[in-house]
């Protein structure tokens, strides 16, 4: 007998289906209830088939480098195009052993690599140090509202190893000098950055993302980031942030976040 996928195996088949069009895994969600958090996309199975009929025949690729899990949420980072080229995040609720709620994340995928030469999705894919899931959440979390939410920055140094952190948004090179100068740079241009609110935090050993909402560039956005934690210290950093439309062009009323 054919072994049962697990929870990451069905989030890979389902995403891949996006690409291939195969219906079989969408059998993993549950059609009774199917909570989409994807405001551009109505609520519901129905919703999902919809988007899905929009995508002309073909055109979708679907690349996930990584899946992740932790209880009954599993995180995903793939490399879509998909009504164009993006990077996103996913996350996926299981319940009963069915989908039954979904969020995510895009961005639009840069053309060129970042200043240090890494793409949005480059790196270590699979989770390492299981037994330090949860010191390691802490000490995201622990940094995320020190620098992100409360601009804690005398405290930045103690959260990295020097210069040897890997940086994976488009903007921003290697390093802590690599963010001060980019930091640097958005104040000059007067783009301002704030994180307002961490909304949840989820981990695999020594993987972590974080999902925020807050202003950038004078726009509400929702920020996924996504961590890696080696011996205590923040070693990478790969992230999405998107712009939410207002409430009056929302497809669903169910939000971006309510976890």
């Amino acid at each position: 007998m054919r072994a049962l996928a697990t929870q990451k195996q069905q989030v890979r088949q389902l995403l891949k289906s996006i690409e291939t069009g195969d219906p079989a895994p969408v059998g993993s969600i549950n059609p009774q209830k199917y909570i989409q958090h994807n405001v551009g996309a109505a609520d519901g199975l129905a919703g999902f088939g919809a988007l899905m009929a929009q995508l002309p025949k073909g055109s979708a690729r679907v690349n996930t480098v990584r899946v992740f899990q932790d209880h009954d949420l599993v995180f995903s980072h793939t490399d879509y195009n998909f009504f164009g080229t993006k990077i996103g995040f996913d996350i996926f609720r299981f319940e009963g052993g069915k989908i039954v709620e979904h969020w995510d994340n895009l961005q639009e995928k840069p053309t060129a690599p970042n200043p240090s030469g890494h793409s949005m999705t480059d790196g270590p894919t699979e989770a390492a140090d299981l037994d330090k899931t949860e010191p390691n959440k802490k000490l995201v979390a622990r940094f995320v509202d020190d620098i992100l939410v409360n601009g804690r920055m005398q405290k930045l140094a103690g959260y990295y190893d020097g210069d040897r952190y890997i940086q994976h948004n488009p903007q921003i090179a290697d390093g802590l000098s690599g963010l001060g100068k980019a930091l640097e740079a958005m104040a000059k241009a007067g783009v301002w950055m704030k994180y307002d609110r961490v909304h949840k935090t989820l981990g695999e050993g020594n993987f972590v993302l974080t999902v925020s909402e807050g202003q950038f560039g004078g726009k509400h956005v929702s920020f996924y980031d996504l961590f890696r934690v080696e011996h205590g210290r923040i070693a990478e950093h790969w992230d999405t942030i998107e712009e939410i439309p207002p409430r009056t062009q929302w497809k669903n009323q169910n939000g971006k976040f309510g976890f």
